[in-house]
């Protein structure tokens, strides 16, 4: 594999350091495009309880919309899948940047749907929108996870994708709120008009998409050479780690978007918390703010650059600034929660010897245990229980996926689209539970399908990752 850049030939600097240059610059333009992924599909999670209000939908129905998102992802990549089985690669053939560019401009265009959508009242015009951002997000997916993971040493792969991933959780984090502010404002008022809300907010999304889609057109970013660009045939289906991969990140996010989906009705339950939408949101972006500091932990926790005592030092800061944030934000009670489940994840970091697949390991066991305690307890032992999901949640997307994709080499691509197609969970898996909580009349009960999903997770991180036949995985861990 071979980089280069629109550079000059005769420059003079040396080939590492110019290589090391642009693989920072280009990770600090893709951090800012994960952001903005991470902010679209976390709206999805504000946008139900809207759109359950307007049109005045069962929980089945509502879950429609995440049918819509990821089902995309499964068509798109389904699709990209069979080009590279049958004709050539089309990420290999355009390159990542134009992969990039061309997925921006296909969000764009859905989230501009919306305001039609919106005007003519219509449900079904607005899973069509959601259907058309999530087959750009898709596009983005595909081409985006795979190059983060090839910008630089194999062995921190890891580390590179949590990063990006952070800020991808960062935008999740302030999605809740932000969109909560804007399409809440009418919440309590049934009527098409009430779908106007939402008008605004998905304009300015598209103009933000396009924006960011000219910055990177401007951008000089590595351009990677495969020893084997053309390739037309099903290769990376021959790595067991890639196929058991795929089941995995169907799993998990099958889990994770169930949770999230359903997190504000959760709190709204009796039961549980009995909260308005106004105060669920809030815990709403305790749960993504989590993920998002605890990916810029794994970030800092499988970094092979960062050793000794400074990592230590660098978790802990980042505990102390969750604390005085959410102090700052919310109550000296909250902050000291969300230390405290900082902590805990630093606990299972060195528990886990800094190991992606181990730690994958023990914080989908976590995971398994918090749904089960939000389950079968009431009041604020649930409530911080479905809080601390996010924490567990976080370094799991990335590190599956830099597991999965180790060692594919030129089927790299083929098999990110596998991955992305895998995404599909996020379609199925939410109508089953929304299903089982129609059925029963108990959602907090239904709450047992996600932990089949992270069972499942578990496995893959104690065993799935490795390549069969051999004692020792890709990734060096025993």
């Amino acid at each position: 594999m071979a980089f280069s850049t629109s550079s000059p030939s005769n420059q003079k600097a040396p080939a590492s350091t110019s290589a090391s240059v642009n693989h920072n610059i280009s990770l600090a333009i893709l951090t800012l495009l994960f952001f903005i992924w991470g902010f679209i599909v976390s709206m999805n999670d504000v946008l139900i309880p809207k759109l359950m209000s307007v049109f005045t939908l069962l929980h089945w129905q509502a879950m429609l919309v995440q049918t819509a998102f990821f089902g995309a992802y499964f068509i798109v990549s389904l699709v990209y899948f069979l080009l590279s089985v049958t004709r050539e690669d089309p990420i290999m053939r355009m390159g990542y940047k134009n992969g990039i560019i061309f997925g921006l401009c296909i969000c764009a265009l859905g989230a501009l749907l919306f305001y039609p959508a919106a005007v003519y009242a219509s449900y079904a015009f607005f899973l069509i929108a959601l259907f058309i951002i999530a087959s750009g997000t898709a596009i983005l997916q595909i081409a985006a996870n795979p190059y983060v993971t090839i910008l630089g040493p194999p062995e921190s792969a890891s580390a590179r994708l949590n990063l990006t991933q952070a800020f991808n959780s960062f935008g999740t984090t302030i999605a809740p709120v932000l969109g909560g502010y804007l399409i809440f404002s009418n919440i309590n008022i049934v009527g098409p008009a009430n779908a106007d809300s939402v008008k605004v907010p998905y304009i300015a999304l598209a103009g933000v998409l396009l924006l960011i889609a000219i910055v990177i057109k401007k951008a000089r970013l590595p351009h990677i050479i495969k020893d084997h660009v053309h390739i037309n045939n099903a290769g990376a289906l021959k790595y067991l780690h890639l196929v058991l991969g795929v089941i995995c990140i169907f799993a998990y996010v099958g889990g994770e978007v169930t949770v999230g989906s359903n997190f504000i009705s959760f709190m709204k339950l009796p039961a549980v918390g009995g909260m308005n939408l106004a105060v669920a949101k809030n815990f709403l972006a305790f749960f993504w703010g989590g993920a998002m500091f605890g990916r810029f932990l794994g970030a800092i926790a499988l970094s092979d650059s960062i050793k000794g005592v400074y990592k230590y030092v660098m978790m802990l800061s980042l505990g102390l600034l969750v604390f005085f944030t959410v102090y700052g934000l919310y109550s000296l009670r909250s902050g000291v929660i969300m230390f405290g489940l900082v902590m805990l994840n630093v606990l299972i970091f060195i528990l886990a010897r800094f190991k992606p697949a181990k730690t994958l390991s023990y914080f989908a066991l976590i995971v398994v245990l918090l749904l089960l305690t939000a389950i079968f307890t009431r009041g604020e032992t649930a409530i911080w229980a479905m809080v601390a999901i996010g924490f567990f949640n976080s370094i799991m997307f990335p590190t599956i996926f830099a597991l999965a994709v180790k060692g594919l080499g030129s089927y790299t691509s083929q098999g990110a689209s596998l991955l992305v197609m895998a995404c599909v969970g996020g379609a199925i898996i939410p109508p089953l539970q929304g299903y089982f909580a129609d059925v029963t009349h108990n959602l907090q009960l239904s709450f047992l399908i996600p932990v089949l999903c992270y069972i499942y997770v578990l496995f893959y991180g104690l065993k799935g990752f490795m390549p069969a036949g051999i004692t020792e995985d890709i990734t060096g861990e025993k």
